[in-house]
């Protein structure tokens, strides 16, 4: 039965030098972490559902090596996001989506709060060189057309002041379409994270480009 023990080692062996490939590939890829809310966070999903997941998948069929680390919180505000940025930065993170505001509306919070929020947590990612895409909101046509004009432009602005890239509307294709959200209307079900991916995937590909 000597055989039998020398075959169950060499198993073994093959099994930890596989692991150690496997972490060690993890390891290498790049990471990109995605601040957001429920939306993020795959309210309602399978964890294998949520936006991050599929945006991972996606970028891995187009051969990019990735790891999209789901820094998402259902109920967060801005502020929120802005509060716990610090923690969710994993060390080795090479770039940042940033997808906050849509509770801040919902809420009807004032528009100057939720920008001085995301003023500041672009301010602290710019000045950690990580490159960032902000993937807006838009108000709830019901909140009235003040609150959208002071609302609607935050994104873009910041944008464009921090040097980060910009997705208009995190949503775009999804809002309001019943089949592609869950019972909610609010948060999107597989197939309405698979259209947001498709549309945005573009636009993590041009972040991709800006990590050294």
């Amino acid at each position: 039965m000597g055989w039998v023990k020398e075959l169950g080692r060499i198993t073994l062996a093959a099994g930890l030098v596989l692991a150690l490939m496997t972490a060690a590939k993890a390891a290498d890829a790049v990471k990109i972490v995605m601040l957001g809310d429920s939306l993020t966070a795959g309210l309602g999903l399978p964890a294998g559902e949520s936006l991050p997941a599929q945006l991972e998948a996606a970028l891995k069929a187009k051969g990019h090596h990735v790891q999209v680390i789901n820094a998402g919180v259902s109920g967060d505000t801005a502020a929120d996001g802005l509060a716990r940025l610090d923690w969710v930065l994993d060390p080795e993170a090479k770039a940042v989506i940033v997808a906050l505001g849509a509770n801040d509306a919902l809420r009807g919070l004032p528009p100057t709060a939720t920008r001085a929020a995301l003023d500041d947590i672009l301010g602290t990612l710019a000045s950690r060189s990580l490159p960032t895409l902000v993937a807006g909101m838009a108000a709830p046509r019901n909140m009235g057309p003040e609150f959208s004009a002071a609302f609607d432009p935050i994104f873009a602005d910041l944008s464009t002041k921090h040097g980060a890239l910009y997705y208009p509307f995190l949503l775009d294709g999804v809002a309001l379409v019943p089949g592609l959200n869950q019972a909610d209307g609010i948060h999107p079900n597989r197939a309405g994270v698979a259209e947001i991916v498709k549309r945005l995937l573009p636009s993590v590909e041009a972040l991709l480009a800006k990590v050294s």
